[in-house]
């Protein structure tokens, strides 16, 4: 007879950086235990109210932050942005982008470009 599986567990941390939300703004509970890969399904397919609260409003961590801004997360520390924004702040940075967002932005649409050709050529020498 085999043994039942285990359920595999993640850190916290972890879970929320899947979930995309930063840790300290989750509730006391879900940043204190351990969460399960069938309670981590259920956290994506049926949000709670605070995670719904928390995509939508904020804090965000910064890789979400540097994704809605469309720069790196170098590009963040660079313009000096190093805590988490939320929705309001994030919305009044890219209505009225200052000069170091708008270097960042062409600066990462760059990289891009050339992540971009360097796959194309990649992918024509396969």
């Amino acid at each position: 007879m085999s043994k039942p599986k285990k359920s595999q567990l993640m850190k916290p941390s972890t879970a929320a950086q899947k979930l995309g939300v930063y840790l300290p703004a989750t509730p006391r509970e879900f940043q204190e235990g351990s969460v399960s890969r069938e309670e981590f399904d259920e956290l994506q397919h049926n949000p709670p109210q605070w995670l719904v609260d928390l995509r939508r409003n904020g804090p965000h961590p910064r890789s979400v932050v540097a994704a809605r801004l469309r720069v790196s997360n170098s590009g963040l520390a660079r313009g000096g942005i190093t805590e988490p924004l939320t929705t309001a702040q994030i919305a009044a940075l890219a209505a009225d982008p200052p000069q170091w967002l708008a270097r960042e932005r062409e600066t990462h649409a760059e990289a891009r470009r050339e992540q971009r050709r360097l796959q194309e050529l990649q992918n024509d020498t396969d």
